[in-house]
């Protein structure tokens, strides 16, 4: 499957159940009262305050897992100390 921004969140979380959780782990909400929420990736985005670059880290990190159904999503906390390491202690005062 093809993940674009365009693609309706139902969609997504129809064919990448890590979607969930790694979209959640991104503050954007898809899931409300055990149904997906409407609308594209790129609305709830953008509705969360994500610009077109974030949206785009999204559409290739999802991408990954469509391509690779048995990819798990890393937990938060890992993801920003490796975030951290590769830019440096004083990257994000810039």
């Amino acid at each position: 499957m093809k993940i674009t921004k365009d693609i309706s969140i139902e969609d997504l979380v129809d064919h990448v159940p890590q979607a969930v959780k790694y979209l959640m782990q991104e503050g954007i909400k898809c899931i409300e009262c055990g149904e997906p929420i409407w609308g594209t990736l790129e609305d709830a985005a953008k509705e969360k305050g994500y610009n077109d670059q974030d949206i785009q880290r999204f559409v290739e990190d999802l991408q990954a897992f469509a391509d690779d159904p048995s990819r798990e999503v890393e937990e938060a906390e890992a993801r920003v100390n490796v975030k951290k390491m590769n830019n440096g202690p004083n990257k994000d005062k810039e």
